[in-house]
């Protein structure tokens, strides 16, 4: 296994979406967890996991490049609620409503922080997303900063492959070792940089016992704003 080489400064910096630019490091399925808990009621993780990846996995590649970020979060809350059976009619709209008001308050900051470092850095996305991906960037406002985008649809593989991350570097004409990648998953993000030897930085929620990181070395941050601070 490639090791990751230690963080220096980079040409360019790629990013997750979901989890990592639209939240501060919590993946999809855990948000519409906590939600569903909220509005509905405390269920096992598992169950609601089968129903979360039931949704989520009937969108991959079956909408159109145009879907709207508020049309694939409304789409993925109603396949949810189906998979569980609800039978209140509202309870979809008011996951999705909760859903998007996050993810744009985040996303408002992310768009911020991508227009600060776009004067220094070359700047793309790589995620495991429907082939939707550059429309709800461009909703986002974050397509101006970005340089590149790669939609796992688009390119038929998904992280951790090394082909999408390879992608995103073949467009930017950078190698692996002179761009870092900045996300919220392990078993995708971090795992898929470290094995093509591209530095790394865990995005993750702070939590009292502390987080070890992917790779000996490797930074972790627990708000996207740190990014400054180490770039």
């Amino acid at each position: 296994m490639i090791q990751s080489p230690a963080l220096s400064l980079p040409l360019a910096v790629l990013f997750d979406f979901g989890g990592t630019l639209d939240a501060e490091g919590v993946a999809w399925k855990e948000r519409f967890f906590r939600l569903w808990c909220e509005e509905v009621e405390a269920i096992a993780p598992d169950r609601f996991a089968r129903a979360f990846y039931a949704a989520d996995d009937a969108l991959v590649g079956a909408v159109p490049p145009t879907l709207t970020l508020r049309e694939t979060v409304e789409r993925i809350t109603q396949g949810v609620t189906r998979e569980m059976g609800a039978s209140d009619p509202a309870l979809a709209g008011r996951i999705a409503g909760r859903f998007l008001d996050e993810a744009r308050e985040r996303l408002q900051a992310s768009a911020l922080l991508l227009s600060r470092l776009s004067r220094r850095y070359r700047l793309g996305v790589v995620s495991n997303f429907y082939g939707n991906l550059s429309a709800v960037c461009a909703e986002a406002g974050l397509s101006p900063f970005l340089a590149v985008m790669v939609d796992s649809v688009c390119v038929g593989c998904t992280k951790p492959d090394a082909r999408i991350f390879q992608a995103a570097l073949a467009a930017l004409s950078v190698e692996p070792a002179q761009a870092v990648f900045v996300g919220d998953s392990l078993p995708r993000d971090m795992a898929g940089a470290r094995g093509i030897g591209m530095p790394h930085i865990w995005l993750t929620p702070k939590t009292s016992g502390g987080e070890e990181s992917c790779c000996p070395g490797d930074r972790v941050i627990h708000r996207l704003e740190e990014l400054r601070q180490l770039l």
